[in-house]
């Protein structure tokens, strides 16, 4: 049994209730209010109607006062209860709001963890000899060699959309699955120029390639001869869908949200998938913090709503790429 994943579903659960007694217990100071006021006015008027009625209602007139005592008490520790209650409500609500920030840091990490794998991945397969000798000995055998070796790492690894090898002039020689890619010409591309320019690992941001038809990120290591020259290039193409794995597992209620931002503030990934690379998030006063790199972690408490957010710390030698995890709980 995951009992990682039962301790999550237990925490969302008990957050969940925990606003809603929150609700309700304002409720029941609202009610209670109400009766202590409408008690008050009642000894007003019973007070008002003894004195009318002269020594017959003086009798009466005690029973008004004390009424009235009563319903001031009633009111007074009503505020005094009140005041206590809100101090309990803040706390709970800030105890939301640490754990909400635990699940913003929580995801990042997840998602940095996955994303340092791609970028060994990369930099392992560049070192193979099938790789190398397509490079250095361009024959159709080579090629043929290098293309099952790519076919092979496609199928047992599954989370790539496809795999190539790109010569030093930029001519994609080798691909894993479009092979109406093979033959086109890459120098143009950054991935490509800051990979040979470099002569380290370049990773794209999360786009859409029209290429593969999805949303995607691209790792590119060069690959280099027993001399230690760069003699082409290794690039992959992730699979943006497996990220998903991670969001779809994070424990939130139905009115709660989680956003994955990139360094502009634009949504990369979203529970609900929506507004991918399209919507901006600048506007909120949480992520305007962690943009501007006031603060890596935290909350703000706005509209009745906790934004919690967590910057990308990366993983090992996979620096990120300026990333976010922003999650919404409501506290009302």
């Amino acid at each position: 049994m995951d009992h990682t994943a039962d301790k999550s579903l237990n925490v969302s659960v008990l957050m969940s209730e925990l606003k809603q007694d929150n609700l309700e217990m304002q409720n029941v100071m609202k009610k209670i209010r109400d009766i202590s006021t409408k008690s008050n006015i009642l000894a007003l008027n019973s007070g008002i109607e003894a004195a009318r009625a002269g020594e017959a209602g003086r009798g009466f007139s005690v029973v008004a006062t004390e009424i009235k005592k009563f319903a001031e008490q009633s009111l007074n520790a009503s505020k005094e209860s009140e005041t206590i209650i809100n101090s309990i409500q803040n706390k709970a609500n800030e105890i939301i709001a640490v754990r909400t920030v635990d699940m913003a840091f929580d995801t990042i990490d997840k998602v940095d963890r996955n994303l340092f794998e791609r970028n060994c991945d990369v930099q392992a397969w560049a070192t193979f000899d099938a790789i190398k000798d397509c490079l250095l000995q361009p024959t159709a055998e080579s090629k043929q060699t290098a293309q099952s070796f790519l076919k092979n790492i496609y199928n047992i690894y599954e989370v790539y959309f496809d795999l190539f090898v790109v010569d030093l002039s930029g001519e994609i020689m080798v691909a894993s699955q479009s092979q109406g890619q093979v033959g086109k010409n890459m120098s143009d591309r950054e991935w490509f120029k800051e990979t040979i320019q470099k002569k380290a690992v370049h990773v794209t941001d999360m786009y859409y390639s029209a290429v593969i038809g999805g949303y995607t990120m691209g790792y590119s290591s060069p690959v280099h001869n027993d001399e230690g020259e760069v003699i082409g290039v290794f690039t992959t193409r992730f699979n943006w869908e497996f990220i998903y794995d991670i969001i779809d597992r994070v424990k939130l209620d139905e009115k709660s949200q989680l956003y994955l931002i990139n360094s502009d503030g634009y949504v990369i990934a979203s529970k609900d998938r929506t507004g991918i690379l399209e919507r901006k998030l600048t506007h909120l006063k949480a992520v305007e913090k962690v943009l501007s790199g006031r603060e890596d972690r935290g909350y703000v408490l706005e509209n009745n709503q906790i934004y919690a957010f967590c910057l990308t710390e990366g993983y090992n030698a996979y620096k990120g790429k300026g990333w976010s995890v922003i999650v919404v709980e409501s506290i009302v």
